[in-house]
């Protein structure tokens, strides 16, 4: 036999309690179902006086319910009916969108194909939502784009690592000049080694490496 989980929810809290018969009503829905399906429901979840408008995952009963399944066996999910799962179009499309996409099934019994259904109204809704959800995505990039324009303004640059201070870059190129006993320059390391002891650090604490000074001393030529 297949497993299965049950979840009940009643959005007044004047229809909670053990004199009212909703979840008396939902219980029988879905054990009736899964009997006639040859399902084995292994545990229930109720979200008492919650409102069907809510996202699946601010509910404390179906948060302890996905958190149960990915657990756990049981791949599929009973409800009495699609508005006992969320009451709101939206909250419904996405959040079987959101369980679909972790391999679990939803079924209503009063209309196991109520989600498989591909109706009007629900390739409309999808729709509308694949839109929105382009619409917040084009609207974070812009605003991104607005805020690096903005700190570029008033800083001058807006990211990548910060500009070697112009000291260091003078003192790099000092080292870097050949010595007038010698003749000879210092090599890449032995300037990032001076420039170490000398208390020249980038913006982290560490000390400049010789691709660093090779940089410094590019960016000054």
């Amino acid at each position: 036999m297949q497993t299965a989980v049950a979840y009940f929810r009643t959005s007044s809290a004047t229809n909670v309690g053990d004199d009212k018969d909703s979840l008396r009503r939902q219980r029988e829905a879905t054990t009736e179902f899964a009997k006639r399906h040859r399902l084995t429901v292994v545990k229930e979840y109720y979200d008492a006086a919650v409102s069907g408008a809510d996202p699946i995952d601010q509910r404390p009963g179906f948060s302890d319910l996905l958190t149960y399944l990915h657990s756990n066996g049981a791949r599929t999910i009973l409800v009495e009916n699609a508005s006992r799962f969320a009451r709101d179009l939206a909250v419904q499309l996405t959040g079987h969108e959101l369980l679909k996409r972790r391999g679990i099934e939803l079924i209503p019994v009063d209309a196991p194909d109520h989600f498989t259904e591909e109706t009007p109204t629900a390739v409309m809704v999808r729709q509308i939502l694949g839109a929105v959800s382009q619409f917040e995505k084009a609207s974070l990039v812009e605003k991104l784009r607005k805020a690096r324009e903005r700190k570029r303004a008033e800083t001058g640059r807006c990211e990548g690592r910060r500009p070697v201070p112009d000291a260091v870059v003078k003192e790099a190129r000092r080292l870097a000049r050949k010595s007038p006993k010698t003749g000879k320059r210092r090599s890449l390391r032995a300037i990032a080694a001076e420039l170490a002891g000398l208390g020249h650090r980038g913006p982290s604490g560490r000390a400049y490496g010789p691709q660093s000074v090779k940089q410094m001393l590019g960016n000054a030529a």
